[in-house]
């Protein structure tokens, strides 16, 4: 079997100010064909199992560019084009194949198309041909557009939020797909629209036993594959809000009716998808209150894993003002203080301005007198089976808060983003992190307790406040239920 595999994708934020251009996906995940190690990366789950299948079974591998940038706003209008006629050409250059594998996000815009995935996916299909298998996978804050339904046969989303199942996700796919080019299985794809905007928080009920839920009914009654796509709130499109797909083997009405079941039970869910979320005042001094320590704080309105900045220093003036002590925060997107730190090295003491570079979303930048506790190149944290880019490091000490600052603008998954740089965590009362959910599978196992702040931000959760022009109405919490809902599947 002759198969194709590439991965091509960002998640776009509608109302970001970071632009994002070819140099955002070469600094962030870009593996030319054949050059990608075997272990897989936060996107190329796809890539790492089907290399695994081929030397197996001994399949044919064609091997595409594997690109990701970070979470930001659009993609330019060139740069769009330059990366989608790039795996394109390489697909055209493989032909024939016999299945196409992808990794996407789902929910990437950009300037003059507001479907990336399903544009590409078109292009794809046109390319191959009606015989050649197509899946994909997908995050599940993606945009699930007819588009998309349209031209893939089989699509298979992460099931988990912080998404831990990235690769037993990609290797499902590889073998949904292979068993549909061989024939054994005719893939069918059915959704419903929940008509919500919502996060789904899937370590907590009633979450963690829907998701559940959706493992059990698989593999029985012809039902291939049962993903919740949660739906990107910050991307500003026709298709944004929840969706259930269902995959099924040949039977499209079984698929339909199990996907609007699915549908009826995420909207009896509404409004308890979350842990709860505290605004920054109340939340540190919550956190404070707790007898004991480390207390993680998620600062959720900086997340760059959601396109916002990463540098915002509302949470940090707070904590400078309070006088709070053992403390620590990070990462702070900041290349040019991380440069500073650099050139002065550990142990040394300099003025700093930090933080508050991008815009009013990040605040005012801080004047401090830091002491750089240690300094990085190239540094990573681990997410999942795989690892992200951090880019150069330095870690500071504030009064009493040490802080990580970055280059690469990522998010805080794991611990070791503060531990492999000199900050301890085990003598800490207050970790502030800058991430919405992500976090979670590595923190909270070292957390006595763990708060979600809305502090200001380019994430703000209050959905009602975005500047909304092209997502489709009525929807939950726009609209009132008995609006939102008004269709067949009930409510």
């Amino acid at each position: 079997m002759r198969i194709f595999v590439a991965a091509l994708g960002t998640e776009t934020h509608s109302f970001s100010p970071i632009p994002t251009g070819i140099a955002s996906f070469q600094e962030y995940l870009w593996f030319e064909p054949g050059s990608h190690p075997d272990e897989p990366r936060f996107f190329t789950g796809p890539l790492v199992a089907a290399r695994a299948r081929a030397r197996a079974e001994g399949h044919v591998l064609v091997e595409g560019l594997q690109a990701f940038a970070a979470p930001a706003g659009p993609t330019t209008a060139d740069a769009w084009a330059r990366l989608r006629q790039r795996v394109l050409a390489e697909l055209a250059a493989a032909l024939p194949v016999d299945l196409v594998l992808l990794s996407l996000h789902g929910a990437m815009i950009a300037e003059g198309c507001e479907d990336c995935e399903g544009d590409l996916l078109t292009a794809v299909r046109e390319l191959v041909g009606g015989a050649t298998v197509v899946g994909a996978e997908l995050d599940p804050h993606c945009h699930l557009t007819d588009r998309v339904l349209a031209a893939a046969d089989l699509l298979v989303l992460y099931k988990e939020y912080p998404h831990t199942d990235t690769f037993e996700r990609a290797s499902e796919l590889v073998e949904l797909g292979l068993r549909a080019a061989r024939g054994e299985i005719r893939p069918v794809m059915a959704t419903a629209d929940c008509r919500m905007i919502a996060l789904f928080h899937t370590p907590r009920e009633p979450v963690r036993g829907f998701v559940d839920r959706m493992k059990q009914l698989e593999g029985r009654d012809g039902i291939l594959s049962i993903s919740l796509a949660h739906g990107f709130p910050w991307g500003d499109v026709p298709d944004t809000g929840a969706k259930v797909l269902v995959v099924a083997d040949g039977d499209r009405v079984r698929a339909q009716a199990l996907a609007e079941g699915l549908a009826r039970e995420v909207r009896a869910m509404r409004g308890d998808t979350t842990e709860p979320v505290l605004d920054l005042e109340l939340g540190i001094e919550r956190a404070l209150a707790e007898p004991r320590g480390p207390v993680v704080i998620a600062d959720t309105a900086d997340n760059a894993g959601g396109g916002a900045p990463s540098d915002s220093t509302f949470l940090l003036a707070e904590l400078l003002r309070r006088g709070v002590e053992r403390a620590c925060l990070g990462p702070l997107w900041d290349p040019v203080a991380v440069r500073f730190c650099h050139l002065a090295g550990p142990g040394a003491r300099l003025r700093l301005r930090i933080g508050g570079k991008v815009g009013p979303v990040s605040g005012t930048p801080l004047d401090v007198e830091a002491q750089v506790i240690a300094v990085a190149r190239e540094a990573k944290q681990r997410f999942g089976p795989g690892w992200t880019q951090l880019g150069d490091v330095a870690a500071i000490r504030v009064d009493g808060v040490e802080i990580l600052l970055n280059a690469t603008r990522t998010q805080a998954f794991d611990p070791a983003l503060f531990t492999d740089h000199g900050i301890r965590l085990d003598d800490k009362k207050l970790v502030v992190v800058k991430s919405m959910q992500h976090f979670y599978a590595g923190f909270a196992p070292i957390a006595t307790s763990v708060i979600w702040v809305n502090g200001p931000g380019a994430l703000s959760q209050d959905f009602a406040a975005l500047p909304y022009r092209r997502i489709r109405r009525p929807i939950w919490p726009l609209d009132p239920p008995e609006l939102a809902f008004a269709d067949r599947i009930g409510w």
